[in-house]
């Protein structure tokens, strides 16, 4: 029988605290817009601020309200006219939308270290859309970072066998993503591992349960879309589909709703 883990869904929080991990959850968005934009392409996302890709004019503090500049400005850059992409607001609602749910469902001390993994997640899953690339200067650092934040968490909490599980989780999820490279030959690239070891990280410190939910839901999501494209004729059996958004989907899906999932889908108690 799978191990149950420590952290359950807990009462609902304040008011307040939604609209504050919303409110958060949209400047993050805007952040990583920055990020998903500049990291593929080898810029700084410090310097220079924020401008348009098209007329590199400066984007003004009040042009750069997550969501509500892209409606006011009808989606168009104030300077030149050319319109913005749907990515700015989808990224930041996607943002706002996984911190309010975290802030519902985990309890307060796990909420930093998985409002970090939620975002990290989201601006991997665009980059891998739409460049085919994991890179390592988000993964190294989100493993660090979220390695650190849950020791925050077990310390606040007195939980250390989570974190042991968590150590346990990563290097099983890194060393199963390897087995299945090295065995394929390549066919998935091994930016998926170093994300499997970081998304097996997070997983194992809820519980196994977590592990098994997360990574079968990303197997299920990336095989219906797969058969979906090929039935359609918009992909090939050799076809690269990236293997990201999937595990990064599976992985919310087993933050979120793992416990609940795991009851009725493998039997846990």
């Amino acid at each position: 029988m799978l191990g149950t883990g420590t952290t359950v869904p807990k009462q609902m929080p304040h008011p307040f605290v939604v609209v504050i991990a919303a409110v958060v959850g949209l400047v993050m968005g805007s952040f990583a817009t920055v990020v998903v934009w500049r990291v593929p392409r080898s810029e700084s996302i410090v310097r220079p601020s924020s401008h348009c890709p098209s007329c590199s004019a400066p984007v003004k503090p009040w042009d750069n309200i997550p969501v509500l500049s892209f409606v006011l400005l009808r989606g168009r850059c104030r300077s030149c006219g050319v319109r913005i992409g749907w990515r700015y607001p989808l990224v930041e609602l996607a943002v706002a939308a996984l911190f309010v749910a975290v802030a519902l469902r985990l309890s307060d001390w796990d909420v930093p270290a998985y409002c970090g993994l939620a975002l990290a997640l989201v601006v991997l899953s665009w980059i891998d859309l739409e460049h085919q690339r994991l890179p390592v200067v988000i993964v190294y650092p989100a493993i660090a970072a979220g390695a650190a934040l849950l020791v925050m968490a077990s310390a606040g909490t007195g939980d250390w066998h989570a974190v042991l599980r968590a150590l346990v989780g990563g290097l099983a999820g890194f060393l199963l993503f390897a087995g299945i490279f090295y065995a394929t030959r390549g066919g998935m690239g091994f930016g998926d591992v170093r994300l499997a070891g970081l998304c097996g990280m997070f997983l194992a410190y809820l519980g196994w349960r977590h592990v098994a939910v997360g990574f079968l839901a990303t197997a299920v999501f990336a095989g219906v879309v797969a058969i979906a494209l090929v039935a359609t004729g918009r992909a090939g059996r050799k076809t690269r589909i990236p293997y990201g958004p999937f595990m990064a989907a599976g992985t919310m899906v087993a933050v979120l709703w793992g416990a609940g999932i795991a009851h009725i889908w493998l039997g846990s108690h």
